[in-house]
């Protein structure tokens, strides 16, 4: 298999390989490595962008149960029957936009969220980068200053043998966090 840099210098990648007679093409946005070390920027309006940073399952282990940082699961339905990270918030992804301020209302004193969904390859990025849009277009400081994005998500997490909680609380009460 050989892998090529995007033609237009766009951060993907275009892996082939031949296998017998066809030939299979796997466009990938970019290398792992490169998405852990990423950080996605947003738009601003004469201020300075705030970015999201990427966390191991490793880093968060030691910081969850500070007081000022909370975990928010986007995941939809599937937090239900998998389990959750202990301590943590849902927020399903499918209306994510509409409890935005509730869940900024929600987290009153906490400045730093990690968000999190399956994979944390779509769902959670997405609604980390709503939040942060919806914090750079409001008027109100809500504290918040760091916004992270769990690597491997919930299932990185639980695969790694880290504690997980099978509550039905939107509110896991139990780790501390949130």
């Amino acid at each position: 298999m050989k892998s090529e840099r995007g033609a237009k210098g766009n951060g993907c990648f275009l892996l082939s390989s031949r296998v017998k007679s066809h030939i299979i093409i796997i466009i990938l946005p970019q290398t792992y490595s490169e998405a852990r070390s990423r950080e996605v920027k947003g738009k601003g309006e004469g201020k300075m962008a705030r970015s999201i940073t990427y966390i191991t399952g490793s880093q968060l282990l030691s910081l969850r149960r500070q007081p000022n940082i909370a975990i928010v699961d986007v995941r939809d339905d599937e937090r239900s029957y998998d389990g959750h990270i202990s301590g943590s918030l849902h927020c399903a992804s499918d209306t994510f936009s509409d409890n935005i301020p509730n869940l900024v209302h929600q987290l009153k004193g906490k400045d730093t969220l990690v968000f999190h969904c399956a994979l944390s390859q779509v769902r959670g990025p997405s609604c980390a980068r709503k939040l942060v849009n919806y914090l750079e277009e409001s008027k109100e400081d809500a504290g918040i200053k760091n916004v992270m994005v769990l690597e491997r998500g919930f299932n990185g997490w639980e695969a790694s043998g880290r504690p997980v909680c099978r509550c039905n609380n939107v509110l896991c009460k139990e780790g501390g966090s949130a």
